[in-house]
């Protein structure tokens, strides 16, 4: 039972099953009763429910004839304009299927196309649109040209509320006879940061381990540090003590594998629960952001985030 892939054993079927997505699946409905559907353009971060709302759709429009009208394409595999050229335009040519009145390219990742290619997209969707409905899913909408959102029905989709989180989870430790403590429930919330996907995987791979789940077994399974842990190695080097500050961070990434990026991540997550004036707050969150930067760009991370903890504690002499 613990083999199969639980973010494909719970995924969700119907719009209904969807959730913390209220608003946006009450609006989704009423094409469904309507037995119409305009292009639609899903942006928001991963693991919302995105995908699942664009397979949602399909099934509840077309029945047992879902597979045939509908297909996926990922467009950060494929996204060159070769791939509309070929096979969106061969799949928007061809007649529905039983009885349907039109078919469904849903089109993953789609700020991933190239502008060449969102533009042979936009006069594929203008020339077809008889017999085909597009549903675009993306992370950023600025990253699709204007020309395509103006054609669509635009529907952003939040970051799920812990509420949504906790619900799910403990769902589907119920059904897989696993018992979580409220701490390990706890630490699943904040692992996740309203990831669906990130929550169900980090249950799973914890359930291999054992079956009482409690924060450390999240935490060590998922390399994320404990909140605690940021928040000392935080106050360490704002109270001055750049060198205790310096062997924290060590410590958590030789023992438990982070990555700069996650100390950095966490750093700022933990800042938000410390009591300091906002001030230092505002100057603190700037400096975040310039290290975060440069990790991006390919910087030494041990060098960025120890020059990090010293404007940490430089701070304080200001």
């Amino acid at each position: 039972m613990k083999e199969e892939i639980w973010i494909e054993k719970y995924r969700p079927f119907k719009l209904d099953d969807i959730v913390g997505q209220g608003e946006a699946i009450k609006r989704l409905k009423s094409y469904i009763s309507t037995n119409n559907l305009p292009h639609l353009l899903f942006s928001g971060p991963p693991g919302v429910g995105k995908t699942a709302a664009a397979v949602a759709i399909a099934k509840e429009l077309f029945g047992d004839a879902w597979h045939q009208n509908f297909t996926e394409l990922n467009a950060s595999d494929e996204r060159g304009i070769d791939v509309v050229r070929t096979k969106i335009k061969d799949f928007s040519k061809t007649s529905p299927i039983g009885g349907a009145d039109f078919k469904i390219i849903f089109l993953d990742e789609a700020d991933a196309l190239t502008p060449d290619a969102q533009s042979a997209l936009r006069r594929t969707m203008e020339r077809y649109t008889n017999n085909c409905r597009f549903i675009l899913s993306c992370n950023y909408s600025s990253k699709i040209i204007e020309p395509i959102q103006s054609r669509c029905a635009v529907y952003r989709f939040r970051s799920l509320s812990y509420e949504a989180v906790e619900k799910r989870v403990r769902y589907i430790a119920e059904q897989e006879g696993l018992q979580i403590s409220e701490d390990g429930v706890e630490a699943i919330k904040y692992v996740s940061q309203g990831d669906m996907r990130k929550a169900i995987n980090a249950l799973q791979a914890s359930a291999l381990i054992d079956d009482v789940i409690d924060k450390d077994t999240i935490y060590k399974i998922t390399a994320t540090a404990h909140p605690e842990e940021i928040e000392e190695l935080v106050q360490k080097a704002l109270d001055g003590n750049f060198k205790a500050a310096r062997e924290t961070m060590e410590k958590l990434m030789s023992e438990q594998g982070l990555s700069g990026e996650d100390v950095v991540g966490q750093i700022y997550r933990a800042i938000f629960n410390l009591d300091i004036p906002e001030k230092l707050m505002v100057e603190l969150v700037d400096k975040i952001g310039e290290i975060d930067f440069r990790l991006t760009e390919g910087a030494n991370e041990r060098i960025q985030l120890e020059a990090l903890l010293a404007h940490f504690t430089l701070s304080q002499y200001e």
